[in-house]
């Protein structure tokens, strides 16, 4: 009697050598650029955000996990760094502004509300990191004063901006108080720690491409589509383009939070409406709201994500489109 052992596994059956923990250490390391000027502009409050949003996330999946009883050094041997990620995004998406203990309630309720109670990595049905962030917004918006502005001051000699986004000004008629140089270094301008000096952030994307951890060109569609909807918005002034771009979260959502491998759709097409989408659905909320929307318009677009993959499916392996039945007469 032949006693081979056959084993079952779900597609797909290609091996390679790239594995989450792999992807997410890139990704931790594509943001090491944005936590550092993030410290140098705003200092040892930035660190302190940094440091205890990522220690609240990880302790918070070894917590939960330890809590369902599994053993510590599986669960050592089996931590893929998705909680580092999303403590860094966590404390990159907030200001010097909020309190010590805000990054702490976020990061336990990223990890432990929308990702480990769905399932863990890869369940989630949306972005913890835009979740957590989302959840700081409302929970502590009462208690946060006026944004800080960072230790460098405009290269344009004007006074510092104190909004997370000039755009509110903008869409009221009023000119940016900031260069576009100002905007695009983050010098002088106010806001949450990450999304100040673009290219410590646009370093990052390059990184990710090049590792090819994320395809730049759906970024580039999300930013694009954004200014250019923006500048529709603004009855077709160009120079609402740039600061549109350049000011708020748009480069820090597009690049680390809209390119989630498990938020976004399966198909080229699906992630090109879903980015365009994007764009628009941010333009047009900023320019109803007069406020900062990336954050809502991510969270919006990944419940959408299930109906898009439903509609948009791949062709399948070996599929041939049949001849119309006059030529096969």
């Amino acid at each position: 009697m032949d006693n081979t052992v056959l084993t079952y596994s779900p597609a797909p059956h290609l091996k390679a050598n790239i594995t989450t923990r792999k992807i997410m250490a890139d990704v931790c390391i594509a943001l090491l650029p944005a936590c550092v000027m993030g410290v140098v502009y705003f200092g040892l409050k930035a660190l302190l955000i940094l440091a205890l949003s990522l220690f609240s996330a990880v302790a918070s999946e070894f917590i939960f996990l330890l809590a369902a009883k599994k053993p510590f050094r599986e669960i050592v041997r089996e931590f893929d760094l998705t909680s580092c990620v999303t403590g860094l995004l966590v404390g990159l998406t907030i200001g010097t502004n909020y309190p010590w203990y805000a990054p702490i309630f976020g990061s336990v309720f990223a990890v432990v509300v929308v990702k480990m109670l769905f399932g863990g990595t890869g369940k989630n049905i949306v972005n913890p990191a835009i979740v957590g962030r989302i959840f700081i917004f409302m929970s502590f918006q009462s208690v946060v004063g006026e944004w800080l502005a960072p230790s460098i001051g405009p290269l344009s000699g004007q006074s510092p901006a104190t909004g997370a986004t000039i755009l509110t000004g903008i869409l009221n008629g009023t000119p940016s108080p900031l260069s576009n140089w100002d905007l695009l270094l983050g010098t002088g301008l106010a806001g949450c720690i990450g999304e100040t000096c673009k290219p410590a952030l646009i370093a990052g994307g390059i990184y990710l491409a090049a590792r090819k951890v994320i395809n730049i060109s759906y970024p580039v569609i999300y930013i694009a589509v954004t200014g250019l909807f923006s500048v529709c918005l603004s009855g077709f002034d160009f120079s609402v383009f740039l600061p549109s771009v350049l000011s708020g979260g748009l480069i820090l959502g597009a690049i680390f939070m809209a390119t989630d491998y498990t938020t976004t759709p399966d198909t080229a097409i699906g992630k090109i409406l879903y980015f365009t989408m994007l764009g628009l659905l941010t333009a047009g909320l900023r320019y109803a709201t007069k406020m900062e929307t990336v954050s809502f318009a991510i969270l919006l677009m990944n419940l959408l994500v299930p109906l898009i993959d439903r509609f948009i499916i791949n062709k399948p392996f070996g599929y041939k489109r049949k001849k119309k039945e006059a030529e096969n007469g």
